[in-house]
């Protein structure tokens, strides 16, 4: 893995695309037909309040509703077929990158979006930290196929350098402060503001920057591990060797790193205790769920810590024993890795102590903290809430090739699914 950067032509190659978006005169806003990426939506109380928002609303082609997965795919490509017969979505004219601002409070980010050149990992070029599940890239390459569209991008961090006026950030203030194409705000708070590139120029002096960096994936492995599937699936070069993504200088805007929550199906908090008697020390917290979250910062400044929740109370779990992390924790990888919360969850806590196997009938991956509680309690289930990993962990192992346990981190703010698609047939 190469760990210094790219040389120039050797980085990052983001190329314009021709945006399909929606057509503001023909939705009830462009607020409403936004979602958040399509793993955030994982109860179907927020899935049903998405397809009311309106009709149109992109999550009925990022996350379908038939009887199969094939009726799922055909159902979507059905549907973005109708939705662009219609004018409801619409190539825009020319190719172009756009630059994508996010905006709540002190929050601000700001990127471009284009058709990035697909490269392994061994190039040490776009760079993953997380494992993928073969389940989930297989559901999404059939998706992607069958539509014949990348419906939301990637979220990928590079660290920039003061370039003066010719660099991709100075492009990108400027940029900015046009008139926008779009200007919207969801329901979360976030505005969200999107602006064409369409000058030559200022394209060619982001693309000659990016040539020289190397990305993060902060957001959406297992669409860039489809992306790549996708392209071995063709013999000759095509729109299949690009992916949809946004690239975020990191030195200027810094992304939030969050954790992703697990919740243990079928598998009550008293169970959960009673296998971790005598192998980690188990407090209960009389305390709401702030001041628990509050605690297990505190536990995991000192080590591996994890909040249990699902009977109404909060369960500390910390200090697991060493030998027990010694048996069950691979040697062969770096400090880093083997002390990671989530390496320890799934090498020790779940196969180990709770026997439980890591797929969709025994596990789901919640982001919202409160909502995995409400699941666990209202569902007899345990709900184990991870601290998240700093950053520059996530970097340096990136940089090692070492990918971490899968569902490990939760980069942000993630890009709202629905501003821009790229079409395979509209580049």
């Amino acid at each position: 893995m190469n760990t210094s950067g790219p040389a120039a032509g050797r980085g990052l190659r983001l190329t314009p695309f021709r945006g399909l978006r929606y057509v503001p005169d023909r939705v009830g806003s462009l607020a409403a037909v936004t979602s958040p990426p399509y793993d955030v939506v994982v109860r179907p109380d927020g899935l049903h309040h998405l397809e009311s928002a309106d009709p149109h609303n992109i999550v009925r082609l990022i996350l379908p509703q038939a009887g199969t997965a094939a009726e799922r795919h055909r159902q979507a490509a059905a549907t973005l077929k109708k939705w662009l017969a219609e004018g409801v979505l619409a190539p825009d004219p020319e190719p172009v990158l756009y630059v994508y601002e996010q905006r709540s409070g002190d929050i601000l980010q700001r990127g471009v979006i284009g058709a990035l050149a697909l490269s392994p990992a061994s190039e040490g070029i776009v760079m993953p930290h997380e494992d993928v599940m073969a389940d989930i890239v297989e559901d999404r390459a059939d998706l992607m196929r069958t539509v014949a569209a990348h419906l939301e991008p990637l979220l990928l961090s590079y660290t920039g350098d003061d370039d003066g006026p010719d660099g991709a950030a100075a492009v990108i203030e400027r940029v900015s402060e046009r008139p926008p194409l779009l200007d919207t705000t969801t329901e979360d708070g976030f505005g969200h503001r999107l602006w064409a590139v369409p000058d030559p120029g200022e394209r060619a002096r982001i693309e000659s920057d990016l040539s020289r960096r190397q990305a993060l994936i902060a957001d959406g492995h297992h669409r860039w591990a489809t992306y790549l599937r996708l392209q071995r699936e063709r013999s000759t070069p095509g729109p299949w060797d690009f992916g949809l993504v946004l690239l975020v200088d990191t030195a200027r805007y810094p992304l939030r790193v969050r954790a992703i929550h697990r919740l243990l199906h079928r598998f009550p908090v008293d169970r959960a205790l009673e296998a971790l008697d005598g192998r980690f020390r188990v407090r209960t917290l009389d305390l709401p769920l702030p001041g628990a979250l509050d605690a297990l910062a505190e536990a995991a400044s000192e080590g591996n810590a994890f909040l249990l929740a699902g009977d109404g109370r909060f369960h500390l779990a910390d200090r697991p024993d060493e030998h027990l992390l010694a048996r069950t924790v691979r040697a062969d990888r770096p400090a880093a890795w083997r002390t990671l919360d989530a390496t320890v969850l799934h090498s020790t806590l779940l196969d180990e102590v709770w026997g439980i196997p890591d797929d969709p009938q025994h596990i789901a991956y919640i982001h919202d903290t409160a909502a995995v509680v409400e699941q666990a309690e209202r569902h007899n289930a345990t709900a184990v809430l991870m601290h998240p990993v700093r950053e520059e962990v996530v970097r340096r192992l990136a940089r090692q090739g070492v990918t971490m346990p899968r569902k490990s981190t939760s980069f942000g703010p993630k890009p709202a699914t629905g501003l821009v698609l790229r079409s395979l047939g509209t580049d």
